[in-house]
């Protein structure tokens, strides 16, 4: 009897380990609303901060970002320094590896840079490297030799970059997945299925798990990884909910340990809840034209509609967020006060759409707004509907889109009227103004105007300072007062729901980006 109680306290005793333990490494889990299903886990075929979010999981480029300033820090380089007027980046690379074992070296980053930059790739992204290295431009659109692209390899940890000229900013750009290193060994191996659940190699803090379309994407720790002391999660999962309602339930419910976006609706409840996160945020949301739309060809009739909606009534009553109202595109920051662009002006609006032969609306055709599924794009897009009818006459209809349709869609042009936001890749206005570049990648409403592009070019060649930035805001004062190439309607603030008495590492900034690297429980 005494052997019989003898043995059961002790399995009693292991099974309370196994189960102390098992509530251990659930404490370490990290449960991400990540918003919608992922478009892809390929850092060449990606574009959205759903993917963003993803990406910094998995890969690392030479430099990754701060947690607090969002500025660059080293990644897979060590270090870096310039030379010839700042126009070349020597960088130092550490010893790193894939997940499969494999070691990186500067040559990875040419072979990767190169297969982002090839026109087949067809990478949406690509005008970024293309933007600043020399000779890139020209490979990416098919007129120019590889070998005149400006990377070398100099030797096996040494990555030498030559820019267009003096660029003060072309590190920080470089967290961004345009400049990851690429597994090609692995894409050749496995082809399209690479980014599956056991092929996907990648060099970030975590590998993948599990991919579950339509329900979540689970990572766990890269024992490769040249940092993983300072990995602290044992899972990371992302969970495709689209429906901010159900979302913010799951967290309230303590399913959730980051909540991405809340229902506008609760807003007001939000707000007053401490592990409310919001702070200004480097990013504007705007509706793209279709500037190849025989209507919206017309810039009389895309300044008319951009006149007729009142920024601040919609902040106001709708998003009720403290977003910041702007006619302008590009937000402010620190020596770039930004632009008013075209302001709400009924009358001039009216006066407009008549000189464009549409008096009080009369036959204008119906277009149509396309959003992705969101309540907060449902509502938006609700009441610009329904002041283009009360203030213009005109009708609109609108079509709620699952993402990688949407995108699908805008990016193919088949579209008129299309919701966008964009959330800074790095803090300079550059990196909202070149989107609209002839031929960029995410130049979705088909934008071109020379002297804009001249302007652009001129800026990517100049040191940093006053003068750059006047050019800079010339080119906006086209893309945006002139041409009317979007319809801008408020700058961001951050909107998360995240208990910072529970995680640390977890830090609010201007581009909203929160490596994984440090965050940990309490």
């Amino acid at each position: 009897m005494k052997k019989i109680l003898t043995f059961s306290l002790v399995l009693l005793l292991a099974l309370t380990m196994f189960v102390s333990c098992g509530k251990k490494e659930s404490l370490n889990e990290f449960i991400i609303n990540n918003g919608t299903e992922p478009q892809s886990l390929d850092p060449s075929k990606i574009e959205g901060v759903p993917e963003h979010r993803i990406y910094m999981a998995l890969f690392e480029g030479l430099v990754s970002y701060d947690p607090k300033t969002s500025e660059a820090v080293p990644g897979v380089a060590e270090s870096w320094s310039r030379s010839n007027n700042d126009t070349v980046i020597t960088f130092k690379l550490r010893d790193a590896y894939w997940s499969d074992g494999e070691k990186i070296t500067a040559q990875t980053f040419v072979d990767s840079w190169l297969y982002y930059l090839a026109p087949e790739t067809a990478a949406v992204y690509a005008y970024m490297p293309a933007m600043i290295i020399k000779g890139a431009a020209e490979y990416n659109a098919g007129t120019g030799s590889a070998d005149d692209v400006g990377i070398r390899a100099v030797d096996e940890k040494t990555f030498e970059v030559t820019l267009v000229g003096p660029l003060a900013y072309a590190v920080d750009m470089m967290g961004h997945y345009s400049f990851a290193p690429l597994p090609l060994h692995a894409m050749k191996k496995y082809g399209e299925d690479w980014i599956k659940p056991g092929n996907l190699v990648g060099n970030g803090p975590f590998v993948l798990e599990s991919w579950t379309p339509q329900q979540s994407v689970t990572v766990t720790p890269n024992k490769k990884y040249w940092n993983k002391e300072n990995v602290f999660l044992d899972r990371i999962t992302f969970l495709t909910i689209e429906n901010e309602t159900t979302a913010y339930q799951k967290y309230k419910a303590g399913e959730m340990d980051w909540d991405t976006s809340v229902p506008l609706e609760m807003l007001d409840e939000i707000k007053l809840r401490d592990d409310f996160q919001s702070a200004p945020q480097l990013s504007s949301y705007y509706y793209y034209l279709n500037i190849e739309d025989p209507i919206l060809s017309d810039v009389r009739v895309r300044k008319a509609l951009t006149m007729a909606i009142d920024r601040q009534e919609l902040v106001d009553k709708v998003t009720k967020g403290g977003q910041i109202p702007s006619g302008g595109y590009v937000p402010s920051m620190t020596g770039y006060p930004g632009i008013k662009g075209n302001e709400f002006d009924l009358e001039k609006a009216k006066a407009l759409l008549a000189e464009a032969g549409y008096p009080n609306g009369e036959g204008f055709p119906t277009m149509t707004v396309i959003y992705n599924t969101n309540e907060g794009h449902k509502k938006i897009a609700e009441y610009v509907q329904q002041a283009w009818k009360k203030n213009l006459g005109i009708n609109v209809e609108l079509a709620n889109l699952e993402w990688a349709t949407f995108l699908d869609e805008r990016q193919s042009g088949n579209f008129q009227i299309g919701r966008a936001g964009w959330v800074g890749d790095y803090q300079d206005p550059s990196n909202f103004l070149e989107l609209f570049l002839t031929d960029g990648g995410n130049n979705d409403g088909n934008y071109s105007n020379p002297e804009f592009d001249a302007l652009m070019a001129k800026a990517a060649s100049m040191p940093a300072g006053a003068e750059r930035f006047e050019v800079l805001r010339q080119a906006e004062e086209i893309l945006i007062t002139q041409d009317q190439a979007v319809i801008p309607f408020y700058i961001y603030v951050t909107q998360n729901m995240i208990d910072l008495e529970k995680w640390d590492g977890w830090y609010t900034n201007t581009l909203d980006i929160h490596p994984y690297v440090g965050i940990k429980r309490k």
